[in-house]
């Protein structure tokens, strides 16, 4: 059976909050991705110290936006800081089915049958048994395995899934943010750790 490659580019930032909202902003004025990143690398405007960081950044941050509706980036922008958290965590799970698969398989599986811990050994575990499947993880050296399991864990605490004693905190979606979700792309619900039961009722 065949795999789709996992993409595992997301070492380029964490969460990447602030940037994420400035770009965002940005292409709500103009509309054009092209006209964004052309202004954000003349004018240096996320404030990377070289070119190359801004580069990177801007790509990345782009990427992860382009996955994001007409109407989730007006909410990115005019949302609050947890509802910001959330949609970036739904781009970055969106972009990365690395990262999506991970959020269902291992970090809402963990929280719905009551295993309120996240450790590396479960990163570790979850990698392991993706490898068998996708070969480009076999190819990844030690030192980058680390570091995809580091920012991983990082932009969970980020946007505040996990707590920095790595335990599991339960989604508080807002109601707004959740009926958006919940009217177009439903699946996506399942990226947070939270109960089926608890989701009924609130969008009920």
């Amino acid at each position: 059976m065949a795999h789709d490659k996992y993409r595992l580019s997301f070492t380029s930032g964490s969460l990447l909050q602030m940037e994420s909202i400035k770009v965002a902003a940005l292409n709500l004025e103009c509309g054009d991705w092209n006209t964004v990143r052309e202004k954000i690398l003349s004018e240096n405007l996320l404030q990377a110290r070289t070119l190359n960081s801004s580069k990177r950044i801007c790509r990345e941050v782009i990427s992860r936006l382009k996955t994001l509706s007409l109407k989730e980036l007006n909410l990115l922008v005019e949302g609050n800081s947890l509802e910001q958290k959330y949609l970036l965590w739904i781009a970055i799970c969106r972009r990365y089915k690395f990262i999506a698969d991970f959020a269902v398989e291992v970090l809402r599986e963990r929280y719905i049958t009551l295993k309120t811990d996240l450790s590396y050994e479960d990163f570790d575990a979850f990698f392991y048994a993706k490898s068998e499947w996708h070969d480009e993880l076999d190819k990844i050296s030690p030192a980058t395995k680390r570091k995809l399991r580091q920012i991983l864990f990082k932009i969970l605490q980020e946007t505040t899934l996990l707590d920095t004693n790595m335990l599991i905190n339960a989604a508080m979606l807002p109601p707004r943010l959740l009926r958006e979700i919940h009217n177009t792309k439903r699946l996506d619900l399942n990226f947070f750790p939270v109960f089926e039961s608890d989701l009924k009722e609130l969008t009920s």
